[in-house]
Order: structure tokens, then C-alpha cells, then sequence
């Protein structure tokens, strides 16, 4: 059973996006008081992501077309803080963030249901391809949208049961092309708009310029696993274990991933894609969505749109779990987030970051 709105009144997340329009366009059609929300989250130099002075003209136009009210909330200061200053200290510490997942779970849920409370809204929406259903207990759970291409509920696994009672993704029935017809159908101006791929805050120049602004950026000695150097990268703090390009020679029959990164002493060490297997995944900031699930099999992804693997989750100190592998696993880069589905890969269960 899909889990409703708890009110009429709704505060919805437009990001001048086609989802984020369907969604709200949704929420009108069934009969809900519908306000449109912004959130101004990066003050800097945008060019790729969601948070463009076009984006929020786009936003506001399309609350314009179906008649609702549109807010801009600026939440810069606490994107900084949640989402910005860590990126920069976990590359500094040679850890692979995930901006987005922090962004949703301190921005778009935290952030904007705390003033949802305080305007008197009985939930938040957002244009996420996720669904919100009922567990075998009774226990909400994020599930997998409609459109397995197109799914999110990755990147939102991180809501707990207060979180998920007060929310609603209402596209998440939809495929995406479905999506993009009934936005056509309704006239709205983001039918046609591509969709945002990237990191908002890090421009078309990439990351090592906006680090370089940040932290130094250290050259590193590139060696094989026997200690011997096959070569340099020219920033440490960019490289990320499983990387393959930029790390050193090494022809079709000869490919070298990184297996180790070692900002302390500046080196990165490679190995062949074997070498990259492991049995076992320790991941820590682990929670559950709702009771633990540690007496059968699981499914894991650990990365946006990758596949799931069959592993058994097993504790091993508060906030921390292994994830023992089916199969041997390609190694997982410390700071990525591991989620866990129910056996069925349907239900999000638990999540936490690779260490």
C-alpha cells in the first residue's frame, strides 16, 4: 500500500526541473493546497546543476501556470555547512563523497521540513522517481520508483519513519517518459528541459579548480603493489580507489585500477581489477529504516545507478556494520554509501558509508 499525505496542505520542492513541475502539477490535481518552495542552496559560480537563477525563474514560472504560490528559501549558509565544507574535507582526507545524498538528507528533508513545521504545512513533496509504501510490519520504506532507469531511491534512503510520514514523491509512479508527457500535456515550460547531471557547485572546470580554491592539493607518487613507482598524479586529493584513468601506463592487457590512496604519505597505489574483489565491506553511520534485517539476505548498491549484490549483513559495533559478500565485490571507495534493499531489491531497509 503507498503511503498518502498526511494533510492538504503541501509544501513542494520545485527545483525548475520537468519532475519537480509534475510533481506540484500532481499535487493540484488531487485537490491538495499546493505551495511552491526554492531553496537557494549554492551562492557560487553555477553552470551544471540545479541552482541557477534560471532554474528559479523556471520554478516560478511553472507555480505561474498551475496557479499555486511560489517561496524562495535561502538555505546557503546551512548547504555550506551540511553539504559543501564536508565535500572539501572529505577529499582532503582521501574519502569519495556523495554531495547529492548529503544535500537530500540535510537540505531537502531536514531543512525543508523544519520550516514546513513552522509554516503550518502538513507535508513536503519532491520530484524524486521513489515511492513511499507500507513494510510487511506495518513500517514505512522508501521503494524503488517506477522507472528502474530513472529510480532515486538511492539517493533518499537516508528518511526515517517520521520523515517518510510527512512526505510524498509524486512521480514516483511515473516513468520518465510519462513524466515529460504529461508535462507537455499541461503546457508547462520544463517539458522539454534536460535533465541535471552533475555536482551544483562544481562548474564546467572541473574539481581541482574548485578545491585548488579551497585546500592544497598535493602531487603523488603512483606505485604497483610491490612498492615499485610506475608514475605521478598531480593531486592526491582527486583520486579515488577503482579509478583507472590517470594513474600510470598500462595497455588493454595490462589495466591498472587504484586498490589504495594514502594522502598521509601522498601515494596511490595500483593493482590489477582482481585485486580490487573483496569478501567483505565494513561501512559505518549505519541505520536502519525501521527493524534490522540481519537474519537473511539482503540486496546492496553502492553507488547511484549501479546493480544490487546479494550479501548478509552482520553488526559489529553501534553504528557500524560488515556487509558480507554472496560473491567477491569490487572494492567499495571509503566515504561511498552502501544501501540495503529487501531481498526482492524493492524496499529500501538500511544505509550507511563504506570506511
Amino acid at each position: 500500500m503507498t503511503a498518502s499525505v498526511t494533510g492538504k496542505r503541501v509544501l513542494v520542492a520545485m527545483s525548475g526541473g520537468v519532475d519537480s513541475s509534475v510533481a506540484a502539477a500532481e499535487l493540484v490535481e488531487a485537490g491538495h493546497e499546493v505551495v511552491g518552495v526554492t531553496m537557494r542552496l549554492w551562492g557560487g559560480d553555477s553552470d551544471t546543476g540545479c541552482c541557477s537563477v534560471s532554474d528559479v525563474d523556471d520554478a516560478r514560472r511553472v507555480a505561474q501556470q498551475l496557479g499555486i504560490d511560489h517561496l524562495v528559501f535561502n538555505f546557503s549558509d546551512d548547504f555550506d555547512r551540511h553539504v559543501v565544507q564536508p565535500y572539501v574535507h572529505a577529499h582532503a582526507a582521501g574519502v569519495t563523497p556523495n554531495p547529492c545524498i548529503e544535500c537530500n538528507r540535510h537540505l531537502k528533508f531536514d531543512r525543508l521540513l523544519d520550516r514546513a513545521d513552522l509554516l503550518g504545512f502538513d507535508a513536503v513533496a519532491t520530484g524524486h522517481h521513489a515511492r513511499i509504501v507500507s513494510g510487511p510490519s506495518g513500517s514505512l520504506h522508501v521503494a524503488r520508483g517506477a522507472d528502474g532507469a530513472k529510480d532515486q531511491s538511492y539517493v533518499v534512503h537516508m528518511l526515517g519513519q517520521a520523515a517518510l510520514a510527512r512526505t510524498v514523491f509524486p512521480v514516483g509512479h511515473l516513468t520518465k517518459s510519462q513524466v515529460r508527457e504529461r508535462a507537455g500535456a499541461l503546457g508547462l515550460r520544463t517539458a522539454t528541459k534536460p535533465d541535471s547531471q552533475d555536482v551544483c557547485f562544481i562548474t564546467k572546470r572541473g574539481r581541482a579548480e574548485f578545491l585548488g580554491a579551497r585546500i592544497p592539493l598535493h602531487t603523488a607518487r603512483v606505485v604497483d603493489e610491490a612498492g615499485q613507482m610506475v608514475g605521478d598524479v598531480p593531486a592526491v586529493e582527486l583520486v579515488t580507489v577503482g579509478q583507472r584513468r590517470g594513474v600510470g601506463p598500462g595497455g588493454n592487457d595490462d589495466r591498472r585500477y587504484v586498490t589504495a590512496v594514502d594522502v598521509a604519505s601522498a601515494t596511490v597505489t595500483v593493482g590489477p581489477a582482481e585485486h580490487l574483489l573483496d569478501g567483505r565491506t565494513a561501512v559505518e553511520r549505519f541505520a536502519w529504516v525501521a527493524d534490522p534485517a540481519t537474519d537473511g539476505p539482503v540486496r546492496v548498491q553502492t553507488s547511484a545507478h549501479g546493480a544490487t549484490s546479494l550479501a548478509h549483513v552482520v553488526a559489529v559495533d553501534e553504528g557500524g556494520v560488515e556487509l558480507v559478500w554472496a560473491e567477491p565485490h569490487r572494492r567499495v571507495a571509503p566515504g561511498q554509501t552502501a544501501v540495503v534493499y529487501d531481498a526482492d531489491d524493492r524496499l529500501v531497509l538500511a544505509g550507511g558509508l563504506a570506511r
